[in-house]
């Protein structure tokens, strides 16, 4: 397994805000916080789960920053300043989740993040996989000037430790060029701008290139081409975060063939492996704990694991154990919402897969919209579809002039409780992911 880099301190900064450091190919774990009030349980759950996975507790991306009107500092901030204060004393990374432009990298970059996220999904075209061969061409004439690498690879096969052989032939080029040329010409110019950025100052940095957000799989031809090109362009890739096969939507277990997910990320993981080394990113990776002990037994430990929503939803569960009426109100607004903030999110769930709050128990609207551990079997996280309908909306719950600074002053008011249900919580998820290594 990697040693874990060490944590180091600038004299020059008080203790509450240490600076956080590159993690390398250590296997990691991102603890998402959308309130900035979760930390002592993720701290919690990293000492009860013991040592080997290294942890991101400031992480967060520019849009989750935007929907609940917090900044990059008031993110590094508070998770600092609350590790500190639970007693962590190990290493810490810092993840700026899912930057498109250079002011998203500057913002971040002068807040002290270390470990920063591209993502270039506006850029790749979402239906490259289902054109013919003519719309293939005359989508390739289109994109040409954006693959200038498409003859250094045409006609060439890669050979896997695994046995599998990636034949780069026309096709694969050019559906690779059409779907993901202008993505990986945006990816390169943003990780410039990085490099620039932290070398100014003398920052030490890592970079992540996520191309997860799309409808259809990252083909191991496409990804070859991608992290070559990454790499060939001088981008300190320590890690890629490809779009897997099955569906990882938010909130839920996995969804598909756990054996044949495993034989894919053994491909994925042999790349990363030839031509790095960098680590396989899951991102979506919140209650996936079906698939954390293959994930990690196919990568031998070089994974990174993003997680964002889960630390909302159960900040939600202690407002729905100490004031269920207000649990109630805020079941009932998601719904409310549910349609217009879904958008951006890959969700299954309608309305009608879950309740209204009028219709359940108190216990039934826990079940049906955060589910209960004590009824999940203990290789698999959670699937109920309520949970996407509160995860989706918790942009407009903690900006509303009332629901916000009510769930804030409930976790206030029970901080142990709060503290206990994250540890609880990530512990499984930790576990699971170190019984593969």
């Amino acid at each position: 397994m990697p040693q874990l880099l060490q944590m180091h301190r600038d004299p020059a900064v008080k203790s509450t805000t240490q600076r956080c450091t590159p993690l390398g190919l250590a296997p990691s774990f991102g603890f998402g916080d959308r309130i900035g009030l979760a930390t002592r349980g993720h701290v919690a759950a990293m000492q009860r789960a013991g040592n080997g996975i290294a942890p991101i507790f400031p992480q967060q991306s520019i849009r989750e920053m935007t929907r609940t009107n917090r900044t990059p500092r008031d993110v590094m901030d508070d998770a600092l300043k609350a590790a500190e204060s639970a007693g962590w004393n190990g290493v810490i990374g810092a993840d700026a989740d899912h930057l498109k432009t250079p002011e998203d990298v500057d913002i971040t970059a002068a807040a002290g993040f270390t470990f920063f996220t591209i993502d270039p999904s506006d850029y790749v075209d979402q239906q490259a996989d289902d054109y013919d061969e003519t719309t293939l061409r005359e989508k390739f004439d289109g994109a040409r000037q954006d693959a200038p690498w498409f003859g250094d690879y045409l006609g060439e096969t890669v050979e896997l430790p695994t046995g599998r052989q990636i034949a780069l032939d026309e096709e694969a080029c050019m559906r690779a060029a059409v779907k993901y040329g202008p993505a990986l010409r945006e990816a390169l110019r943003l990780g410039d701008h990085i490099r620039s950025v932290q070398e100014a100052e003398d920052r030490e940095y890592e970079i992540e290139l996520s191309v997860d957000e799309t409808a259809q799989p990252t083909t191991l031809a496409e990804h070859y081409i991608i992290a070559d090109q990454c790499l060939r362009g001088g981008m300190k890739l320590i890690s890629l975060a490809p779009r897997f096969i099955g569906d990882f939507e938010k909130g839920i277990d996995f969804k598909g063939d756990v054996d044949a997910l495993e034989v894919s990320l053994s491909d994925h993981a042999a790349l990363a492996e030839l031509l790095g080394p960098y680590k396989l990113s899951l991102h979506s990776g919140s209650d996936k704990l079906s698939m954390y002990t293959p994930l990690a037994r196919a990568t031998a430990g070089r994974f990174h694991v993003k997680t964002a929503g889960t630390s909302y939803l159960e900040a939600l569960r202690v407002v729905a154990r100490h004031d269920p009426e207000s649990f109630r109100e805020i079941v009932e607004f998601s719904r409310s919402r549910y349609e217009v903030d879904k958008a951006t999110y890959h969700v299954s769930a309608t309305l009608d897969d879950a309740p209204a709050a009028a219709k359940a128990s108190d216990l039934e609207l826990e079940r049906e919209y955060l589910e209960l551990w004590s009824e999940v079997p203990a290789s698999r996280g959670f699937t109920k579809p309520g949970r996407q309908i509160v995860h989706c909306t918790f942009g407009s719950v903690l900006t509303h002039e009332k629901f916000g600074p009510l769930v804030r002053g409930i976790l206030e008011d029970h901080p142990d409780t709060y503290c206990e249900v994250l540890e609880d919580h990530f512990s499984r998820h930790l576990e699971a992911l170190q019984a593969g290594l």
